[in-house]
């Protein structure tokens, strides 16, 4: 289901969305515009709150299939980062009907990503689901560092 869900909110979603926008609703919106609005509702959006969600109720998950742990003591801290990915994802969702939360959660998100998919480049001998979680952090801290400097430019 990982495989699946991640690809779909990180990649797939974000750029029909910003299709659909573009071409279906004719925004006349610059793209990087559009880009940043979308990337930030799902990726830092729906994906950090859905993930927050896993983490307060399901620790385990992250702590054995993300960061390869099989014991119990990582879990308060998971679920520590399930509040931080919670209120972070609930902004970001939020971002759609305020316009200038999409500046803030899309920083807070390129450093997220980015530092995540830096650490997830660190570990040696990574999974299927750590290479997955390293790509889709990479390029979406990518498109939301490209959507920032814009924005202090615009």
């Amino acid at each position: 289901m990982y495989f699946l869900t991640v690809p779909l909110v990180m990649i797939v979603l974000p750029v029909l969305s910003i299709a659909g926008e573009r071409y279906f609703y004719h925004s006349s919106a610059p793209l990087l515009l559009l880009t940043g609005k979308w990337f930030v509702f799902w990726g830092a959006g729906v994906r950090l709150f859905g993930a927050g969600v896993r983490q307060l109720f399901q620790p385990r998950f992250t702590a054995e299939k993300i960061f390869g742990l099989s014991n119990d003591d990582p879990l308060p801290i998971v679920r520590e980062l399930g509040i931080a990915n919670v209120a972070t994802g609930t902004v970001g969702i939020l971002s759609l009907s305020k316009p200038s939360f999409v500046l803030p959660v899309a920083i807070a998100g390129a450093l997220f990503y980015g530092l995540a998919g830096i650490r997830h480049a660190t570990d040696k001998g990574r999974t299927l689901n750590q290479n997955l979680a390293m790509v889709t952090d990479l390029l979406t801290s990518a498109v939301l560092i490209i959507y920032a400097g814009y924005s202090f430019f615009v």
